[in-house]
């Protein structure tokens, strides 16, 4: 979908001294074009080239089981999956037996010939295999595996590596690492959890990875903690970290009940949420759309004005078209304009997508992800001279929520236009009203309005983007 800025500079640098390799990739799964999809790339490790075909069933059965689990399996369409068959001298992993977590060795000491030099025993933990035993990049594999990317598929968003080993391992960070055996699939969810979704292990991770985030945090507050919204819902709940015995200031969503802590459990509704949140981020719905600033003769009344998205399965997108400020319809993929419905001059067809899937907790949801396209409708004696179109992406923040004196706001888009914000008291009257800059946080003072709910309108232009509920305490 993208290329990594990092990535480029990577390339630069790399590219004084190596020359490029290119590698056989192989489509496991494809929804569309790979510039409006999350991109996943499986790189074979420790697979010899006569066993290409063993890593290809590998990558197909992983791609199986992603897509089979909750919340990919309803997002399945925003995904493409490719394998990039890369061969290595020898089988299998390095276990160098070093791992100071259990007696060594629990499995044959061995050292393999591998493309990328991956290892158990990494950190001196068993279990963990990964591309460096110490992280002290030795054989700076990290950037071999960039430069391989760069190679082959630069517009990979996630490349994932496939170890050939039926011993249990895997590792999590920029490129995440698993074993090919039974729990591959899941161990593998359970890093991508991390390494695209910024989820974090909901077993006690240690001081040094503990933090704030999607489904960690030291609030122990229900109407404040980040999960408010699924707190008593789905076993959802406020519970302490401990490591070994010891309580830690670090709370999670879950007791063992979800993958982020036990790779047997499916993902709890606080990290599929955030999963959601990240694809939306990461995507646009709106796949194409019709017509698209193009030159329209009167006689071609009515006009069809079109989306082709990509939905959910069970579609949850919902739409609302606007002319000239009003509604014109609600959860349509087209409408027709009629010479009867312009008025002379400059018309506004505006149409705004939202997912309105129940996987995400919508009521006093933190954050919102509408997108938007306008058409500027020219309209004369002569008839329609001209249709303009413009796509928009916003992600609009409002936090705290509920708030006692200050609540923020933030907004990014793909233009710079600014939004208007409107906060309506349940009696309908309007009791604040500002403008709020692309990229630029704004604090509400609210302190001298009455404890109860209020409406949040959002529009670009005249048209409203969204409405969310504001409770003030």
């Amino acid at each position: 979908m993208k290329i990594h800025c990092f990535l480029i500079i990577s390339i630069l640098m790399s590219t004084l001294v190596l020359h490029g390799q290119n590698f056989p990739l192989e489509a496991i799964k494809i929804s569309g074009n790979d510039d409006k999809k999350i991109n996943i790339v499986f790189l074979s490790e420790g697979y010899q080239a006569s066993e290409m075909d063993k890593f290809i069933t590998n990558a197909t059965s992983f791609t199986n089981t992603f897509f089979n689990t909750s919340p990919f399996r309803e997002y399945a369409d925003y995904f493409n999956v490719y394998a990039l068959k890369i061969p290595s001298n020898e089988s299998g992993a390095d276990h160098p037996g070093t791992a100071t977590d259990l007696t060594e060795p629990a499995h044959p000491i061995t050292n393999v010939d591998t493309y990328f030099n991956a290892t158990y025993d990494a950190y001196n933990r068993h279990r963990l295999l990964y591309y460096e035993i110490d992280g002290n990049a030795a054989n700076d594999t990290h950037t071999k595996i960039f430069n391989v990317l760069a190679d082959n598929f630069p517009m990979y968003d996630q490349g994932f590596i496939i170890v050939n080993s039926s011993h249990y391992g895997g590792s999590g960070g920029d490129f995440p690492v698993t074993y090919n055996g039974y729990w591959g699939p899941h161990v593998a969810m359970h890093e991508m959890g991390h390494s695209l979704f910024n989820l974090i292990d909901e077993y006690y991770p240690g001081d040094a990875l503990a933090r704030e985030g999607i489904n960690m945090t030291q609030e122990t507050d229900p109407t404040q903690v980040r999960w408010k919204n699924w707190y008593h819902t789905n076993q959802a709940g406020i519970y302490q970290h401990y490591s070994g015995a010891v309580p830690k200031d670090w709370y999670k969503p879950n007791s063992g009940t979800c993958i982020m802590e036990s790779v047997d459990k499916p993902f709890c509704s606080v990290c599929k949420e955030g999963i959601i949140e990240k694809i939306h981020e990461l995507t646009n719905p709106i796949d194409s759309y019709s017509p698209n600033n193009t030159t329209v003769d009167a006689e071609n009344f009515p006009i069809e004005f079109e989306l082709q998205l990509t939905t959910p399965n069970p579609n949850t997108l919902k739409n609302r078209w606007n002319l000239n400020v009003f509604e014109f319809a609600t959860d349509m993929e087209s409408v027709f304009i009629t010479e009867a419905d312009l008025l002379k001059g400059t018309n506004a067809l505006t149409v705004v997508v939202t997912d309105d899937s129940n996987l995400l907790m919508i009521d006093n949801h933190e954050r919102v992800h509408a997108y938007i396209v306008n058409w500027t409708i020219n309209y004369s004696t002569l008839g329609i001279t001209d249709i303009e179109s413009v796509v928009n992406k916003l992600h609009i923040s409002m936090f705290p929520n509920p708030a006692n004196t200050i609540i923020n706001f933030e907004f990014e888009g793909n233009h710079n236009t600014p939004l208007t914000v409107d906060i309506i008291s349940m009696d309908g009257k309007r009791v604040k009203s500002f403008t709020l800059s692309h990229l630029r946080p704004q604090q509400i003072d609210i302190s001298h309005l009455n404890s109860g709910i209020y409406l949040t309108n959002f529009y670009t232009g005249n048209t409203l983007i969204s409405s969310k509920r504001l409770v003030k305490n």
